[in-house]
């Protein structure tokens, strides 16, 4: 491209800077003022916060659209020209003429998909690319009936292809500038509803995923700023690679979490075998934690005894099912249901003791009319013998009961109050009680359950925890009467300071002036005093949606969605009430034993067979000499689907060496570094056996100092050794995959993780190996320097 077309855009682009430091400017000039505000009543202050939140929250966005800002041009077949980059400008001097069209526009939607064939109206597509606020080149394509030879060309080509091949740098870039067809379909689909997104390695579908979570919130952001997205991944890893995408884009008004931080107030970094975890993760197991909660609402076989007052009072065991079974009729969750179990059973008791105190009186009375008091005490009002006592007599001897500590020992046994974490660790302590909670599991499957009391929780707990809470609830009458008494507190506090106010009131005639002035007492009344001392959630919604197990989110966003099991699919449904969901991943390479085998398999308890399926078919990613071999491992495992097609190829083929067993970590760490230096600045991946991992990942370390291992990685170095669950969703320059037979064998589903570990890499892949290899990989070229050895 000429020079003089490069100078023409860099006169329009700096014309943009200039434009965005300009509504820089006014809007820290706007929350300055916000914050200057002096006013201390109630209403003003939060319009000061809420003003001065809104503010950031556009210099963010602005701050966001540094880099970037405009990179690309379309003209129209009438003479318009459109200028598309990463958020909207208007000209205010010039009629409000649109300056820049946000990419999310329904006006840029060109940019993304017109074609030789379909040119929706466009004549040239112009991409402009910029190192800070300097124009480095452009690239045109021309939309004219020759172009519509290659109906599947890559849109943008060039810009494309140069972001495939620059160096990696340990955190996903955004493709607001490469976005194809196919992946511009998927960004724009519309938000209701459940929307499953299948690719394979190399698709781009992460990328697409957090692309539609900022179109989703450009297309509806007052109620998705206030509901938030939720954005699940597999690990806290895949989270940090991940993690500057939204925000590059200008949105902070996201979660992002694993399922294992979905439990507030629970650290799940326990670890525990891969078959435990599957076991956890079964769909029945919600009915086990049901179980587990309905063995704890007891009702023995000897019936309930106490004593108070030093004597025993004794109520049969229908008495006791009888208060049970009212209590579980209320349909209320355990804890809240228990006020109504102890009152049955205080009232029982109560009725019981009058009953001796009436019988030791009234000499001769038949016993049968007696016990019709106390089945009137479970079943309802009925008339019996207990003529000495009135309600208040009665009442009298239910408040001594309840406050008894033997009585209230005795009935938590029956009926205690209970945490999530007290059931589950209790459950998980005792062979007795999961033998009758979960009946149909074997005994060798109950055994992988039990532990000790104390042990951390493990990320396969937290959806039995979530379960739990759901099913036992929350007895809040003594928070919120508290918390009633704390206000009723607060406006006496307030009154009483009107009144000094009032009486400190300047009585002296002789200034009328002072006479007329306004004072607190004349202004407010103790309630609204009261509410301006309250305190104020200064918390953004992502914040409190974080703190708050009950929150309900406007949109989820999960990825890798083929790893989550059962239960982490219904505590998900529980967060997302409104089935709004994009659900990005891969069946293929599902490694988790309680992960998907099927979408529909997933999603038809929830929502039956209303959602819908997309497909990513082009691996932009991956060069096709990986694709091919990885494509081999894909097709001997019996995947259900089919790889996806390459477009693009780097001509270096991948390798294979052999090493004698006891030399596998010096020999590993060695080909590391010099995998290292043949990719400069990007990235190399270490793929081991979860077995082999400390022992691979110290080799390595010590000849390329810095390396990272394992649960410990950050993907801020050149050198990264990871398992093949841990590499999910990540990609690197080079990879070297240790021993994939092992990676294979070792795991349920691992052919799998196999399949993952080949389709990490965008330019280089070794496999190192000390026996035998996977047929697929059988072909692979022996490394150089191994080819005269015949290994």
């Amino acid at each position: 491209m000429s020079r003089r077309e490069i100078d023409s855009e860099q006169r329009y682009v700096t014309r943009l800077h200039h434009r965005l430091d300009e509504l820089r400017a006014r809007e820290a000039e706007r929350l300055e003022q916000a914050l200057s505000q002096v006013e201390t009543g109630h209403q003003a202050l939060l319009e000061r916060d809420v003003t001065a939140t809104r503010c950031r929250e556009r210099i963010t966005r602005l701050d966001a659209a540094e880099n970037g800002l405009c990179f690309g041009r379309l003209d129209l077949a009438d003479g318009e020209r459109r200028y598309v980059g990463r958020l909207g400008m208007l000209d205010e001097n010039a009629d409000r003429e649109p300056l820049l069209i946000d990419w999310r526009a329904p006006a840029a939607r060109p940019f993304y998909t017109a074609t030789g064939i379909s040119p929706q109206g466009v004549r040239r597509r112009r991409h402009i690319r910029t190192s800070g606020r300097t124009v480095t080149g452009v690239q045109d394509e021309l939309l004219t009936p020759d172009a519509a030879a290659d109906p599947e060309g890559l849109t943008g080509e060039a810009a494309l292809l140069a972001a495939l091949n620059a160096d990696r740098t340990g955190r996903m870039s955004d493709i607001v500038e490469t976005i194809q067809a196919e992946q511009d379909r998927v960004v724009r689909a519309p938000r209701a509803g459940v929307l499953v997104v299948q690719g394979g390695p190399g698709t781009g579908k992460t990328a697409v995923a957090l692309h539609r979570v900022a179109y989703l919130l450009y297309t509806h952001r007052e109620r998705l700023e206030r509901s938030v997205v939720l954005l699940v991944g597999p690990n806290p890893l895949f989270l940090r690679y991940v993690g500057e995408v939204l925000p590059s884009l200008g949105e902070t008004s996201v979660l992002p979490a694993t399922v294992a931080e979905l439990y507030p107030g629970v650290a799940a970094d326990g670890t525990e075998s891969p078959e435990a975890a599957e076991v956890k993760g079964r769909a029945s197991m919600a009915e086990v934690v049901a179980a587990a909660v309905r063995d704890r609402q007891r009702a023995p076989e000897d019936g309930l005894e106490v004593v108070h007052d030093g004597e025993t009072v004794r109520l049969e065991r229908e008495v006791c099912l009888r208060a049970r079974d009212r209590a579980r009729a209320t349909g209320l969750p355990h804890n809240r249901a228990r006020p109504v179990f102890v009152r049955l059973v205080i009232d029982a008791l109560a009725r019981r003791i009058a009953e001796r105190i009436t019988a030791s009186v009234l000499d001769g009375v038949p016993v049968e009319e007696i016990d019709g008091a106390i089945d009137g005490a479970i079943d309802g009002p009925e008339e019996g013998p207990l003529v000495l006592f009135d309600e208040d007599d009665v009442e009298g001897i239910r408040r001594e009961l309840r406050g008894d500590p033997g009585v209230r020992a005795a009935i938590d046994a029956l009926w205690p109050r209970l945490t999530p974490q007290r059931l589950l660790s209790d459950l998980y302590a005792s062979p007795g009680r999961l033998a009758s909670a979960a009946p149909d599991l074997t005994p060798a499957e109950r055994a992988l359950l039990l532990r000790e009391p104390g042990s951390p929780w493990t990320p396969a707990d937290v959806p039995l925890l979530d379960e739990a809470a759901e099913l036992l609830g929350e007895d809040d009458r003594a928070a919120r009467a508290a918390a009633e008494a704390e206000h009723r507190e607060r406006i006496a506090l307030a009154q009483e300071a009107l009144d000094v106010s009032y009486g400190s009131r300047s009585t002296d005639a002789e200034s009328e002036e002072e006479a007329e002035l306004l004072s607190a007492h004349d202004l407010l009344d103790a309630r609204r005093l009261a509410e301006r001392h309250e305190e104020t959630d200064h918390r953004t919604p992502a914040e409190r949606a974080a703190a708050d197990r009950t929150w309900a989110f406007g949109h989820v966003v999960v990825d890798e969605a083929q790893e989550l099991s059962a239960m982490d699919w219904r505590l998900l449904m529980r967060r997302c009430p409104s089935r709004s969901m994009t659900l990005v991943g891969d069946v293929a390479q599902t490694g988790s034993p309680a992960g998907a085998s099927s979408w529909r398999e997933v999603l038809a308890p929830y929502v039956g067979d209303r959602w819908k399926l997309e497909r990513l078919e082009v691996n932009y990613r991956t060069p096709a000499e990986i694709a091919e071999v990885a494509a081999g491992v894909s097709a001997a495992s019996g995947a259900p689907c089919d790889p996806p097609r390459a477009v693009r190829s780097t001509g270096t083929r991948p390798w294979r060496t052999r090493v004698a067993p006891d030399d596998l970590p010096a020999a590993v760490a060695a080909l590391a570094a010099e995998e290292a230096a043949a990719v400069g600045e990007g990235r190399l991946g270490v793929i081991v056996p979860t077995a082999r991992l400390e022992e691979v990942g110290r080799a390595v370390s010590a000849a390329v100092p810095g390396t990272e291992t394992g649960r410990d990685a950050r993907l801020e170095s050149t050198v990264v050794v990871l398992d093949a669950a841990r590499a999910k969703g990540l990609e690197f320059d080079s990879v070297l995959v240790v021993e994939p037979e092992r990676i294979m064998t070792d795991a349920p589903r691992g052919p799998n993780d196999l399949y993952v570990a080949l389709t990490r890499a965008t330019r280089r892949l070794g496999v190192v190996h000390t026996g035998g290899l996977p047929a697929a990989l059988a072909g692979l070229r022996p490394r150089r320097a191994d080819a005269g050895t015949g290994r």
